[in-house]
């Protein structure tokens, strides 16, 4: 069978008219894919240790509108005991995770109100479940427990102030955890005194063990890597 020199020029133009439309919808998908939002944390903390208490860990926290979600791992914690971890910020504060130099009584250790002057109040308390405002700071039953002398949190939906919001999202809230073991004796007792949080519970509880800065995670694939530091609060039954 014959092709006429019409039917071939129609067969021609239908290949281009084909190769056109794959070619047009290869560019939009492209486009659509640069364009789209980058999945991920808007900040990362590397926790670095106060205390001398060798506690590591990183956090991530992505902002939503008012709303957050928290994922945080700390390693060489206090085994089996509870670990109050919070997100402090005030416009005040100077940002950054606390230092020797801020033992006002030289006494040899932080205490978590020694650290306010580097990284603000609490804002929101990481709790397991229940209220997340600085009402819960002291809530010693609601907040994890370091089985292994670790601790994997993650919690969504935090509801947070639009100040709260914008500056975690600047880069200007610090992440702390605490609850050192001073004396190594596998709890927390009163053989560094009582918590300037609350005289009913023992320093040991409160006591900031790890921090760093919730630093703005760069969106340009260039820049993926974070820098670190940050700061936190105490504990106290409801």
């Amino acid at each position: 069978m014959q092709i006429t020199t019409g039917k071939k020029r129609a067969i021609a133009a239908g290949a281009l008219l084909s190769a056109a439309a794959v070619l047009g919808a290869s560019v939009v998908s492209s486009s659509d894919a640069a364009q789209a939002p980058s999945a991920g944390p808007d900040t990362h903390a590397q926790l670095t240790p106060l205390n001398n208490s060798g506690v590591t860990g990183s956090a991530d926290v992505t902002v939503d509108g008012r709303r957050l979600e928290v994922h945080l791992d700390a390693r060489h914690l206090l085994k089996g005991m509870p670990h109050a971890e919070h997100i402090h910020f005030g416009a005040q504060a100077r940002h950054e995770c606390p230092s020797v130099r801020d033992d006002a009584n030289s006494d040899h250790r932080l205490n978590t109100a020694e650290g306010l002057p580097a990284y603000g109040p609490v804002k929101v308390s990481l709790t397991t479940r229940g209220d997340t405002s600085d009402k819960s700071t002291l809530a010693v039953k609601r907040y994890p427990m370091a089985e292994k002398g670790q601790i994997h949190y993650n919690r969504k939906g935090i509801v947070v102030s639009e100040r709260v919001a914008r500056g975690i999202r600047n880069g200007k809230a610090v992440l702390v955890i605490h609850g050192i073991d001073y004396n190594h004796n596998g709890k927390y007792d009163f053989s560094a005194g009582r918590s300037e949080l609350d005289p009913s519970l023992p320093a040991e509880a409160t006591d900031p063990v790890t921090c760093g800065v919730l630093q703005v995670v760069s969106s340009s694939p260039a820049s993926s890597t974070p820098s670190p530091t940050s700061p936190t609060l105490p504990l106290s039954e409801e």
